[in-house]
């Protein structure tokens, strides 16, 4: 593999490659991120969703592996409210689907996850990941500047010009441009959500000219040709999800890999109704007999509350029915390998592009 050109995000990370794994909270895991990190990018871990005692845990085990970049990625999404009357309407639309799959009673509508905070910051301060990303915009102010103190760097994603603007002017190191086509939560925090909805290929040279800060393209890349598009806009890295769910690291279920390597190109969509916040995934028949139901649904992350048991007791029974397919619009590019391998292989496509060009 030859030696790529260096950039403002290689030489902060210490990375070979400007590759970045994304960080996919119930999919990434230690062994992927360190996978990636050894293999010369920077592999992440979506930790949003769990303890500040296992991010810290997840840490340790990633630095046992690799004394590579890694990233560790947080939601910053407002407080949620809890609407009785919104969370008792929830359980019962679920209540049919909870008898289908013989769960029982389905839970109270409580909030999960909490957004980045001081708990979350203690941990950070703790384990001193090089690099801490956000979704959803950015923390308080007084915890950020708290991880920027630390000398860690900071990440968080746009969808759109104004947001990549509010991103820099609150203090952020680097700017992900996340592009309509990608899988999983859109990190739109503007409203209203449509003037998130841009594609990748006009999304990065917009962010890029409007943005003094490096820029990481995102959405729908899913080998070299893709890679290669990203820097050519002017990213200084591109970040790969969906290409990663694939590998033997993931942790997400097998009916989800089947999901994957059967997908047509047509099968993506946009879901308020896993999380309460619009995700990209593959349309299975929760998702069509959810639709139109938006207004009704509790706050991010409430209704992952009432939907996590249906997703887990669904994917257990080998069924897609009820499991969050999360997957970007460049699925049928999806290949089983592991993640060093796969990493290698972009590099390999990425350069055999590049030289392409002379």
């Amino acid at each position: 593999m030859g030696s790529w050109p260096t950039n403002r995000l290689t030489e902060r990370l210490g990375i070979q490659f400007p590759i970045i794994q994304a960080p996919m909270a119930g999919a990434s895991t230690p062994a992927m991120a360190a996978a990636v990190s050894r293999a010369g990018g920077m592999g992440s871990l979506g930790v949003a969703l769990q303890s500040a005692e296992k991010t810290r845990a997840d840490c340790a085990a990633i630095r046992e592996q690799t004394n590579g970049a890694y990233n560790v990625n947080f939601f910053v999404h407002k407080d949620a409210e809890v609407d009785e009357a919104r969370g008792d309407a929830m359980r019962a639309e679920l209540a049919p689907y909870y008898d289908e799959l013989g769960l029982g009673e389905v839970p109270a509508a409580e909030v999960s996850s909490l957004p980045f905070n001081e708990d979350h910051l203690a941990a950070v301060l703790a384990e001193r990941p090089p690099v801490v990303s956000f979704h959803f915009g950015l923390p308080r102010a007084d915890l950020l500047a708290a991880v920027k103190e630390a000398g860690i760097f900071t990440i968080s994603s746009a969808t759109n010009v104004q947001e990549a603007k509010l991103l820099e002017a609150g203090g952020i190191d680097a700017v992900i441009a996340q592009g309509f086509e990608a899988g999983g939560h859109r990190g739109t925090f503007q409203e209203p959500y449509e003037d998130g909805w841009v594609g990748t290929m006009a999304l990065v040279p917009q962010i890029v000219d409007a943005v003094s800060v490096p820029v990481i393209a995102a959405g729908g890349i899913m080998d070299g040709r893709g890679i290669a598009a990203s820097l050519a806009l002017g990213a200084e890295a591109a970040q790969l999800g969906t290409a990663f769910l694939n590998t033997p690291e993931s942790a997400i279920p097998q009916v989800h890999r089947d999901a994957l390597m059967a997908a047509r190109d047509d099968q993506t969509r946009l879901t308020h109704a896993f999380s309460g916040r619009p995700a990209r995934g593959l349309e299975n028949r929760y998702m069509k007999e959810t639709q139109g139901a938006e207004a009704g649904f509790p706050d991010f992350p409430i209704l992952n509350t009432l939907t996590g048991p249906l997703r887990k007791a669904s994917a257990e029974a080998g069924s897609p029915d009820f499991v969050s397919l999360w997957s970007g619009q460049g699925v049928t590019m999806t290949r089983a390998m592991a993640a060093a391998e796969l990493f290698d292989t972009l590099v390999e496509e990425t350069e055999a592009v590049l030289k392409s060009f002379g």
